[in-house]
C-alpha cells in the first residue's frame, strides 16, 4: 500500500505541473519556449527560497522530472558549490546536472542517427 501512495503522489504532482503548463499553452498567448523558461526559472527561484525541496521530498520524481525539476537541480548544485567559493557557485549547477545533460546529448545524437527527421506541415 505504501508503494501505491508513492506512485499516486508522484503522478499527482507531476501531472499537476503538466496541467499548469498545458493550461498556459491553451489559454494564453505565451509561447511554449517562454513557458519552458518560466518553469525552469520557477524551479531555480523556489529552490533558492527553500520551498521546492519540500515538494521533492513529498513527490520524488514527480517533482524532479519536469523542467521545473531541472531548475531546482541547477539551483541546488549552485548553492552547494557556493560553499566552496565563487567558482563553485558557477560550476556547481552544471556539475550536479552533468549526467542528465550528457545523457540528453548522447541519446539525442543516437536517435538522430537512427531516425530521419521530417518537417512539420501546418
Amino acid at each position: 500500500m505504501n508503494l501505491f501512495l508513492t506512485f499516486l503522489k508522484t503522478f499527482a504532482v507531476g501531472g499537476l505541473i503538466c496541467v499548469i503548463a498545458q493550461l498556459l499553452i491553451n489559454y494564453t498567448k505565451i509561447t511554449s519556449a517562454r513557458i519552458l523558461v518560466s518553469f525552469l526559472l520557477a524551479g531555480v527561484f523556489l529552490q533558492a527560497i527553500g520551498v521546492y525541496q519540500y515538494v521533492v521530498d513529498f513527490a520524488g520524481s514527480g517533482a524532479t522530472v519536469p523542467i521545473i525539476g531541472f531548475g531546482y537541480l541547477l539551483a541546488k548544485g549552485a548553492m552547494e558549490g557556493a560553499k566552496e567559493g565563487l567558482f563553485g557557485a558557477i560550476t556547481g549547477g552544471i556539475t550536479s546536472a552533468g549526467i542528465g545533460i550528457t545523457s540528453a546529448i548522447i541519446f539525442g545524437y543516437v536517435f538522430a542517427l537512427i531516425f530521419k527527421s521530417k518537417s512539420k506541415k501546418n
